[in-house]
């Protein structure tokens, strides 16, 4: 699938909006409407899925296979910090079960010893199950004729969701997998197959589309009304199509700085909370006051995230790429002048 500058500065955008989110919940405040990045990412995960499925012909098999290398090894180092420092006492409001602990790694939705609610040892690991589960849902109608699939999966979402507004499970994982937000992932499809379809774009309608989109998103945080999928979800496909039409009539603009932290926002959306915990404990040590520490943990979020993209991320990427086409041995790690300079010429001669 060739790269969309677009989805790339919306996977930007979703990261960002979410580190926010956490960094003023720390600092005492609220951005709410941050949150909503998760339902941009489950909008573009869809929309990502089937643009790859439709790209070539690819088994099941191979479709986890990829999946499973893109998302596990980074989440399960992300993971095994936490439980390492859970034991180490650098957490003193962390309980860590084996049961929790075999479940986060597994992507089993499971309540928390810590808080009672249903997240990971990594808690913003959540969304990583519901990605997890469609991920097998997709798997599973690869096997089916192409012209069905669509149908099927979006016909399974929508029994998933129907059968918890009948049911009203109460279990983590049945209350998990019958959630709306499920049906995220099936408007990303949607505007996928509209995208593969679709030969002309208005230039006019996309930015009135992008518009629309961000005002909805401004009104929800304003008025904290719509906090819901069936709201979030909508204005994040919106979002997306108008962004695709901007792209597809040569009108979207090339933001290098946000299509580098788009490629980043899986590694800033899984450490930037860590960081965050460091820069806030200092801060109250210093007496920083609040709008300075919540620019600085963003600000920190961030930039682990980006060192994790650069350390870890993509060379753990390379090296399953690379053991996989029969590689001797990986290349090793640049250094990190190496890596900074490369990536600043990349960015400046873009």
């Amino acid at each position: 699938m060739k790269k969309l500058q677009t989805i790339q500065h919306l996977r930007a955008v979703a990261a960002l909006s979410v580190v926010g989110f956490h960094a003023a919940e720390k600092g005492g405040t609220h951005f709410i409407i941050g949150a909503a990045g998760v339902d941009i990412f489950f909008v573009i995960s869809g929309f990502i899925m089937w643009v790859i499925a439709a790209d070539r012909p690819i088994t099941p098999g191979r479709f986890m296979r990829d999946r499973i290398e893109r998302i596990v090894p980074l989440y399960w180092v992300a993971t095994t910090v936490m439980v390492l420092g859970g034991l180490a006492g650098l957490f003193p409001r962390m309980t860590l079960t084996l049961e929790h602990v075999v479940s986060s790694y597994l992507f089993v939705p499971h309540l928390s010893p810590s808080t009672g609610q249903p997240w990971p040892v990594l808690v913003q690991g959540w969304t990583l199950n519901y990605e997890m589960f469609f991920y097998i849902l997709f798997a599973g109608i690869l096997f089916l004729q192409p012209r069905l699939r669509l149908a099927s999966l979006i016909g399974m979402l929508c029994a998933c969701v129907a059968a918890g507004a009948l049911f009203q499970p109460q279990g983590a994982v049945l209350s998990a997998y019958t959630d709306p937000i499920l049906l995220e992932f099936g408007l990303g499809m949607l505007v996928g197959a509209w995208w593969l379809k679709s030969v002309s774009s208005s230039r006019a309608l996309g930015i009135g589309l992008v518009i629309a989109g961000l005002c909805g998103f401004a009104f929800v945080g304003a008025t904290l009304k719509g906090l819901h999928p069936f709201v979030l979800g909508p204005l994040g496909a919106m979002l997306m199509v108008g962004a695709l039409m901007l792209e597809r009539a040569g009108s979207a603009p090339r933001l290098a700085l946000l299509g580098y932290l788009g490629d980043c926002s899986y590694s800033i959306y899984l450490w930037h909370t860590l960081a965050m915990s460091v820069v806030f404990k200092v801060a109250a040590l210093l007496a920083v006051p609040a709008p300075a520490a919540i620019a600085i943990a963003i600000l920190a979020g961030t930039a682990i995230g980006i060192a994790s993209y650069e350390f870890l991320e993509r060379p753990m990427v390379l090296m399953l790429k690379g053991l996989r086409a029969g590689a001797q041995r990986p290349r090793p790690m640049p250094m990190l002048a190496e890596i900074f300079s490369s990536r600043l010429r990349r960015i400046t001669a873009s």
